[in-house]
Parts: C-alpha cells; sequence; structure tokens
C-alpha cells in the first residue's frame, strides 16, 4: 500500500515540474511576443506560419525546429511570437505532428504582392518568367527546381532567335538563379546572367555569420543530387562557388537591370552596364530588391556599401552606418565592438520606432562606451574619400571617416513589371 503512495508522490511530482516548466515557457515567451508587438516587429516580411489553435496541442516541436526562434509557446499553442525573424523555410510545417500549420503570405493588414505565374512559372506576360523568392517561394529546395523548371519551359519556346544576344537573361543569383544558369548550360542555352551585388547566394549571402540555412536535397543540372539539410551558411556558399568553378557557369557581378522593354514579343534588358535583346527574360532575384540609395555625391565610390557582411574588416576605421531599423542597429552594434573603430550612426527621425528592444539596449551600451555616436534627426549630405558631411539641426559638420554602410532597405522591382504588364495578387494571409 505504501508503494501506491510514492508512485502517486512520484507522479504529482513530475507533473508539479512539467506544469511549472510551461508557466516558465510561457512567461518568456509572452514577455516576447508583448515586445515584439511594442516594437511594432509583430508583422512577417514573408511566408510564415499560421497555426490551427484547435489542432495544436503544444508539443513544442515546431518551436524546437525553428533555428530563428520565431515560434514559442503561449497557453499550451504555438504562437509566432518573433514575426521579424521568420524567414519561412517551413521547418515549423515539417516538424508538427498534427498538421496544425500552414505557411501563408501576407497578413490581414500587410498584404504581399505575388506575381501570377503559370505552372511552367511564367507570368502573363509571354516570355517572362518568375522563379524564387519574387514569386514567393524563398526555400532553397523549392527555388532551385523552380529555375530548373522555369529553363526546361524557355528552352522549348526559344524557336528561331536569330540576330539576338541572348536566348535568355536571367536577373538574379540566389539559388532559382544559380539552377536556372546551369540548366541553361545543360540545354545549351545562350544566357546572360546578372548580379546587382558582387557576391552570389541571394538571402542566404546576408544571413549572420554560422546561420543554419534550412532545406531539403533537391536536383541540379550538371551537378546531380544535392544532399543537404541543416547546413550552415559558408558551408553552402562554398558549395555554390565550387559548383561555379567546376562548371564555368558565367555571372556578371554588380550588372543591375534597369528595364525591360518588351519589342514584337522578343525584349531589351537594359542594365547599368549595357542592353541586351533574348526571347525570355527569367527573373530570379530576391525580395529584398535594390538597395534603397542616399541619392548625395560620393555615394558612387567604393567605400559605400548596402550591406555589412564581415565586422572585423573595419577594425581601426572610422565608419558610417545610415539607417534606423534592426539591420542598421546591428551593424552599428556589431562594428562598434570591433577593436578601435569609431561609428556614427545616422538616422533621419527623432527616435528608432521599429527595432528590438534588445537591440537599442545593446546600442545604449555601445554609446555609453564612446565608441558609437548616434545622430537622430540627421541627413547625410555629402560622402567624400576622407569625410562624410552630415547636416543636423540645420547645420552641417563634417566627420573623418573610411566607410560608409547605408542600410535603408530596398525597393522591389514590382512598378517595373507592372508597366510592362505583369499582373500581381495581393496576398493577405493566403496560400
Amino acid at each position: 500500500m505504501n508503494y501506491i503512495y510514492i508512485y502517486l508522490a512520484v507522479i504529482l511530482f513530475v507533473i508539479w515540474l512539467y506544469a511549472k516548466r510551461q508557466r516558465r515557457i510561457h512567461t518568456l515567451n509572452l514577455a516576447e511576443l508583448t515586445q515584439a508587438t511594442q516594437a511594432g516587429l509583430n508583422e512577417p516580411a514573408s511566408l510564415h506560419p499560421v497555426i490551427n489553435s484547435t489542432r495544436c496541442f503544444g508539443s513544442g516541436a515546431c518551436a524546437a525546429a525553428c533555428p530563428e526562434e520565431a515560434l514559442g509557446i503561449i497557453n499550451g499553442k504555438a504562437v509566432l511570437i518573433n514575426a521579424s525573424a521568420c524567414i519561412g523555410h517551413g521547418a515549423c510545417l515539417a516538424a508538427c505532428p498534427v498538421d496544425a500549420i500552414k505557411l501563408v503570405f501576407g497578413t490581414e493588414k500587410r498584404g504581399i504582392d505575388i506575381p501570377n505565374v503559370s505552372p511552367q512559372f511564367e507570368s502573363n506576360v509571354p516570355g517572362i518568367f518568375i522563379a524564387g523568392e519574387l514569386g514567393g517561394m524563398g526555400l532553397i529546395r523549392k527555388a532551385a527546381e523552380q529555375g530548373r523548371q522555369a529553363i526546361n519551359a524557355i528552352r522549348k519556346r526559344i524557336g528561331k532567335s536569330t540576330g539576338l544576344d541572348f536566348d535568355v537573361v536571367i536577373v538574379g543569383c540566389g539559388p532559382a538563379g544559380l539552377s536556372s544558369g546551369l540548366s541553361s548550360i545543360h540545354h545549351k542555352l545562350r544566357y546572360k546572367l546578372i548580379e546587382q551585388e558582387d557576391s552570389l547566394g541571394g538571402s542566404v549571402y546576408h544571413y549572420p555569420r554560422q546561420k543554419i540555412a534550412m532545406t531539403a536535397p533537391f536536383e541540379l543540372d550538371l551537378i546531380g543530387t544535392v544532399k543537404f539539410t541543416e547546413v550552415q551558411k559558408e558551408t553552402l556558399l562554398d558549395f555554390w562557388l565550387d559548383v561555379v568553378k567546376k562548371t564555368g557557369l558565367n555571372i556578371s557581378f554588380r550588372e543591375r537591370m534597369e528595364s525591360i522593354e518588351p519589342v514584337n514579343g522578343e525584349f531589351i534588358v537594359r542594365t547599368n552596364k549595357g542592353s541586351y535583346t533574348t526571347r525570355s527574360v527569367l527573373l530570379t532575384m530576391g525580395r529584398r530588391g535594390t538597395p534603397r540609395k542616399l541619392e548625395v555625391p560620393g555615394e558612387e565610390t567604393s567605400k559605400v556599401t548596402y550591406r555589412l557582411v564581415d565586422p572585423t574588416q573595419y577594425q581601426g576605421l572610422s565608419v558610417l552606418v545610415v539607417g534606423g531599423g534592426d539591420s542598421a542597429l546591428e551593424a552599428a552594434i556589431s562594428l562598434a565592438e570591433q577593436p578601435d573603430t569609431k561609428v556614427i550612426l545616422s538616422y533621419r527621425s527623432a527616435a528608432f520606432s521599429r527595432v528590438k528592444q534588445k537591440n537599442r539596449m545593446l546600442l545604449e551600451q555601445q554609446e555609453a562606451t564612446g565608441k558609437l555616436h548616434v545622430m537622430l534627426n540627421s541627413k547625410v549630405n555629402a560622402i567624400h574619400a576622407k569625410y562624410v558631411e552630415i547636416e543636423i539641426d540645420g547645420s552641417t559638420h563634417q566627420h573623418p571617416n573610411d566607410a560608409v554602410i547605408v542600410c535603408a532597405g530596398g525597393l522591389l522591382p514590382t512598378p517595373l513589371l507592372q508597366k510592362i504588364g505583369v499582373q500581381f495578387e495581393t496576398k493577405y494571409g493566403s496560400e
């Protein structure tokens, strides 16, 4: 009889421990959700999970599978607690044991424009194809497969393209663009692959160092099956670089598409480096868009970049960061942590309104050390070889400067595509 009481006591103790743990998880996740909501960061930027609370029983498998820690458990149910961190790779969907998750675009408040494309990834404008992130699919495996299938469709419609520069012009060098370039070589198409930046990899290139990219095995023409599942950013980028080297894939870096002009069923693609005639255009760029520029004298110089990749390369320099979002704050904080680096963060508004509280705190800590100077209500007027001109409170001052990093967001090509007739559908929380 005494054994029954002992077993009962052990069971009750285990239940108490479980309940205590669940309360702690609930409290932490609720605090993070509240913080994100107050900071205006509770609207996901792209593809994201929606949880069916009737099905969900709070196993936490989805939260455990998410490297970005975008999901948490509140009141025994899964909740998107850090929507701005979600990048839509779908690991949560695969991990859910009861099919309580679906991936959708947009929300009731914030719609996302997705181009209408056929099963062959051709838009309503014949000859304009869209694959990968711009078409709403940022998953590495699916983006690569879409690029491969789009080229397969393009090669069937080429016909006689005598006198044209290329059979296809591919815009963007992420997984979809790289895959379509390989397929172009495989099918002996005359292709032009352009990338507005000086690096390949698309969105993955902009991940923090050693971040895990989620994917699944996928096929590449000339290469075969790629058997990655969870892979570090650096490993994946090294893989792509090796693929380019082995296959001779030709990429024109720092070439930005500026317009597409339809002419009698063909196209003239104009870039900052030239213009090309082609039968088909395949758009495989990401949703980051073309970096928004300051439009000031000196911005065209090589000291100006639009992202921070490796803070260590700025050791001992004077760096200006421009912007007021999380990417700008995180860049400024990372730079200020480098030895002998002096940082100015310039933002045109009076306050940072949509940033994480953690970044606010870290910014204040770095500012207190004197290595980081925050200039609100300021505007960059000019960039020179050894200094920058910044206007604040109506007066302009010169500040020593070795490098400028602009984190002011990007401009999607939606207006450009709409101009030539490509139709978009605005998704408000739909698949």
